[in-house]
């Protein structure tokens, strides 16, 4: 699932392609919505929050979608080949007199009223790159319910939003606890240092291609060693040599260290 930096990008991409650009042709390819036109009609923008994408459209419209698993958008130019997979997956198509956004694979795709957005994302804890973020918040949301798995609680965009799968594991390694350790047995000196690393480590990654967590400790490091444990099941750690475990949590694989991260394990 892509991560808020992913989706970050994505919506600078789509802002790039499509602000201030008139729709000469517009398909949404969701039962819904198929007979809407947004043809003749400016786009204005594409904001991310948390995961979800906010394309606003004139006329007081906003084109709402979320990636989970496996979505994407492309953008191609004028005579490229649309690369994103087949026809059939192809689930939105905006273009312009230049360049065409294309949505493939997309589980979520509406189209409302903009003043109606928070109907749809105003369930969402502070954005860890959004101008909403407050890691006090955050913090509380977390320690609400201080049996719940770490890991879990992380990834509960409720909390905090912009968490995937690849920083659950990650941050659980930098805390030094598993996933499956109740939330509220971190001391809460290393669950303030959570929020802020969460932060550092997305903030850090926003514009990178590749993602990276290990900081300048990877320096010199190849490709397999750009994140602590995420993806390494069977390598070694590269704090302490360990053999990095993995196991599903919530049907999701997780990583962690059995050497460096303390708490339960399934």
């Amino acid at each position: 699932m892509p991560e808020g930096d992913t989706v970050l990008q994505t919506a600078k991409r789509l802002r790039t392609a499509l602000a201030d650009q008139i729709l000469t042709r517009s398909d949404l390819r969701v039962p819904r919505f198929a007979t809407a036109d947004l043809t003749g009609r400016t786009v204005l923008d594409t904001v991310s929050r948390g995961k979800h994408l906010l394309t606003r459209i004139e006329g007081g419209l906003t084109l709402h979608s979320h990636l989970r698993m496996d979505g994407a958008w492309r953008v191609y130019a004028p005579g490229e080949r649309w690369r994103g997979g087949p026809a059939h997956q192809i689930r939105a198509v905006l273009s312009t007199a230049d360049p065409t956004a294309v949505g493939y694979r997309l589980p979520l795709l509406e189209l409302l009223r903009t003043v109606d957005e928070e109907k749809a994302v105003g369930h969402l804890g502070p954005d860890l790159l959004g101008p909403d973020w407050d890691p006090d918040t955050a913090l509380r949301n977390l320690l609400a319910a201080p049996a719940r798995p770490l890991g879990e609680a992380l990834l509960d965009q409720r909390n905090l939003a912009g968490i995937g799968n690849i920083y659950k594991a990650e941050l659980c390694f930098l805390a030094r606890a598993t996933p499956w350790l109740p939330i509220g047995d971190l001391p809460v000196p290393t669950a303030v240092r959570l929020v802020t690393t969460a932060k550092q480590l997305l903030e850090a990654n926003r514009d990178r291609p590749v993602r990276t967590t290990t900081g300048s400790r990877a320096r010199g490091y190849g490709p397999a060693e750009q994140l602590w444990v995420y993806g390494r099941t069977h390598r070694p750690c590269l704090r302490c040599g360990a053999a990095i475990r993995t196991a599903d949590q919530d049907t999701r694989p997780t990583y962690w260290c059995p050497h460096c991260q303390s708490g339960p394990t399934p």
